[in-house]
């Protein structure tokens, strides 16, 4: 299945969802973010599907948002508020709760928003030839869709600061020593890699893993007693899965498990 602006490549339990302005560097529009939120919300209500690649066609993964897509009145600042609270914000929170894991394959460019959807992403691998900036200091605007949350957490506070206010841009090579990244492979294994992601979440215990999404998601703002409890709350809601209940028996049978994945 596809559109003209995000490819939607449905495997064997997961899909492939790929970005394609590629003459525009995958850069977003308003029709852009509609096509992407679509494709989300469709795998998200399918059952079948317990998991996601997010990737970029031709030789970027997204440059942010094409500027060529605003509307500017001569004399009249834009409000680049509105963009951000109707789309970008939205996409990420999307991103961040889905009940599945995301796996975010980068291949070239991942510039100012487009590193920051990425970065919300479960695990994000990257082409040896990947590059990430926050390139927003060069145009006098503010890291948004999550960048000043997101880069502090992966990468300290000293290295996302430099970042923002340098708007250097950082190989993938280096994005992977930081600890930015999950994994930098070679441009021809970057997609194999992805596959091979995707097809392993494709067997495995989909609403267990939703659950390990949520305690990570809470653990960036709770206290550790908080955190403790959700945890059991959690362990709780996981031991009442079927998935639970077929991995203990393959555990004392010492045979593989077969896991329904999503109910």
């Amino acid at each position: 299945m596809a559109n003209d602006l995000v490819l939607i490549d449905v495997r064997d339990g997961y899909r492939v969802l790929t970005l394609n302005r590629p003459d525009r560097l995958n850069s977003f529009t308003a029709d852009m973010h509609a096509a992407l939120f679509a494709a989300l919300s469709e795998a998200e209500h399918d059952k079948t599907c317990r998991a996601l690649i997010l990737t970029g066609a031709g030789r970027g993964f997204c440059a942010g948002q094409d500027l060529s897509d605003f509307v500017f009145t001569p004399g009249e600042p834009p409000d680049l508020s509105v963009p951000i609270a109707k789309y970008y914000n939205p996409l990420v929170r999307k991103l961040r709760q889905l009940p599945m894991p995301v796996i975010c394959a980068v291949n070239g460019v991942a510039a100012g928003a487009g590193a920051n959807v990425a970065f919300a992403c479960d695990i994000v691998i990257a082409a040896r030839s990947a590059k990430f900036s926050q390139a927003f200091a060069k145009l006098a605007l503010v890291p948004d869709s999550g960048g000043t949350w997101f880069l502090p957490r992966l990468v300290g506070g000293a290295r996302a600061r430099a970042m923002a206010l340098l708007a250097e841009t950082i190989p993938a090579e280096k994005a992977e020593a930081w600890g930015m990244i999950w994994k930098m492979v070679d441009d021809v294994e970057l997609m194999a890699e992805a596959h091979r992601l995707g097809a392993h979440f494709a067997t495995q215990p989909t609403d267990g893993l939703a659950l390990i999404k949520q305690a990570f998601i809470a653990s960036e703002t709770n206290s550790l007693d908080r955190q403790l409890d959700l945890e059991c709350d959690l362990q709780g809601q996981a031991g009442r899965t079927t998935d639970c209940a077929e991995g203990f028996s393959a555990f004392l049978e010492k045979r593989s498990p077969n896991f329904a994945g999503r109910r």
